[in-house]
């Protein structure tokens, strides 16, 4: 495998020119239903000329759904990818693409909710599946037990309803358990829908659940998300391998020892990246890429032990 010098950053930002000619005038298939085409569609077109459809009636839901209905099957790429087949195969468009969610705690902050989307783009005629990725803690996911309309008022205050919409289910409910789909009421975005949903689950169960609807089209905090993912994908699409031009060369692995700037020892940040082309298998070294030759002391085991 070959290896460039690993003091020369990657051309990470080449003339676009190269990744247009592969994507400009060609149509797509985004598997949605959930109108993630609105955020989706208008960069890839503004950047690379590339036209996405939506099949008619495709069921994006049957792939895993947020209210525990449907367990989603796989991870959240295998999910993605298993979408985008199934919408090229419905269409026979040679570009698909697809988004994923998941929802949780921040791996490096626990105690803050956090929501990572994934983006992927499949490109047979091109042996290509490139994917962007996006990490924010703006996001508005959150549930509680209810036992009252003052209950419901009270979340639904805290989480930007109306313009948030909310999922109400007559149950008590755990993540390990499935949900029936006759007992959930989703789409909730007006005072009165609420009300309603509120008084029919406690009409059927003596606790009820109320949580954020994180679907796309009901959730403006997450289609920010999914823009910033899509975003990424796109930098990704005109980072061109030095050695072959193929699109997608991309960081591959993070590797930690930055010096300590006061006793020269490594920490944990991050010294160096490796970027590896998908096709060719090149791999390039690029050193400080967070713009900083040496760490903080804080960061340090030996100094702030």
């Amino acid at each position: 495998m070959n290896q460039a010098n690993p003091s020369i950053s990657p051309m990470l930002h080449p003339e676009p020119v190269a990744a247009q000619s592969l994507f400009q005038n060609r149509i797509g298939v985004l598997a949605t239903m959930h109108r993630k085409e609105q955020v989706i569609a208008p960069l890839m077109q503004q950047t690379f000329g590339l036209e996405l459809t939506v099949p008619a009636g495709f069921n994006s839901d049957a792939f895993g759904t947020f209210t525990r209905e449907v367990k989603r099957a796989g991870d959240q790429l295998q999910a993605a990818r298993a979408k985008t087949q199934q919408a090229m195969q419905l269409t026979h468009h040679t570009i698909g693409m697809a988004s994923e969610g998941s929802f949780g705690p921040h791996p490096a902050f626990p105690y803050l909710p956090c929501n990572r989307e994934i983006v992927l783009l499949i490109d047979t005629a091109n042996e290509l599946e490139l994917v962007g990725e996006a990490v924010s803690t703006h996001t508005n996911y959150s549930h509680r037990t209810i036992t009252s309309l003052t209950d419901a008022q009270a979340f639904a205050a805290k989480v930007g309803f109306p313009e948030h919409g909310l999922i109400v289910i007559a149950d008590h409910v755990t993540d390990s358990r499935p949900v029936a789909a006759e007992k959930i009421i989703k789409g909730i975005t007006s005072e009165a829908a609420l009300v309603e949903a509120v008084q029919w689950a406690l009409a059927q169960s003596e606790v009820a659940h109320i949580e954020t609807d994180m679907r796309a089209l009901y959730n403006p905090s997450r289609m920010k998300v999914i823009a910033q993912a899509t975003r990424d994908l796109i930098a990704k699409m005109n980072s061109l391998c030095p050695q072959c031009g193929t699109p997608g060369f991309a960081v591959v692995e993070r590797r930690s020892g930055l010096p300590c700037g006061l006793c020269q020892l490594p920490t944990p940040l991050t010294r160096s990246v490796i970027y590896q082309c998908q096709k060719c298998g090149f791999h390039q070294e690029s050193l400080f890429p967070d713009g900083a030759e040496t760490a903080d002391p804080t960061y340090c085991s030996y100094c702030n032990p």
